[in-house]
């Protein structure tokens, strides 16, 4: 790897990409996207801020925990001047996304449990479903997956616990 100098103020795409451990094609995209910024030199290449190490490491680790690129790309409009987010940025928005992490937690431990057994799809095809989705009562509320999908049936009132 090649050290980028402490007080390199700007960096190449490759600079960028090799510090961070990102794509050059992914920093591309990410700047389609409004999610980083660089400026254009005399000769046309790409020169960013040293601290967009700060944005994408943010950007890669919301994308980790599941946050969708629109969802950060408003986070990141909110913070003045399109600054990169400091440790006080990151609380406010990650508390901000914990029910929203709270919620796949649980759909995680709904999959990893429930899904050899009736999902509530209507299928009706596996020996446990009529007796946890008798005679396909789960259609009745809607669509989909009705027992594994948090959405369709939150924690506080759904039918998996029921059978």
């Amino acid at each position: 790897m090649t050290k980028v100098a402490w007080n390199s103020k700007e960096l190449t795409v490759g600079q960028l990409a090799e510090r961070s451990g990102v794509a050059v094609s992914a920093l591309h995209f990410y700047e389609a996207k409004g999610l980083i910024g660089s400026r254009r030199t005399a000769g046309n290449q790409r020169r960013y801020p040293r601290d967009s190490l700060r944005r994408v490491a943010f950007i890669r680790l919301a994308q980790r925990i599941g946050i969708p690129l629109k969802v950060i790309k408003d986070a990141l409009a909110e913070l003045p001047d399109e600054r990169t987010p400091t440790r006080d940025d990151w609380a406010r928005l990650s508390a901000a996304w914990r029910g929203e992490l709270d919620d796949r937690i649980e759909q995680l431990q709904r999959l990893r449990d429930d899904l050899t057994d009736c999902i509530g799809c209507g299928c009706l095809s596996l020996d446990r479903c009529p007796v946890a989705n008798p005679h396909d009562r789960l259609g009745d509320e809607g669509p989909g997956a009705r027992r594994i999908d948090t959405r369709l049936c939150p924690p506080q009132n759904c039918c998996a616990t029921a059978s």
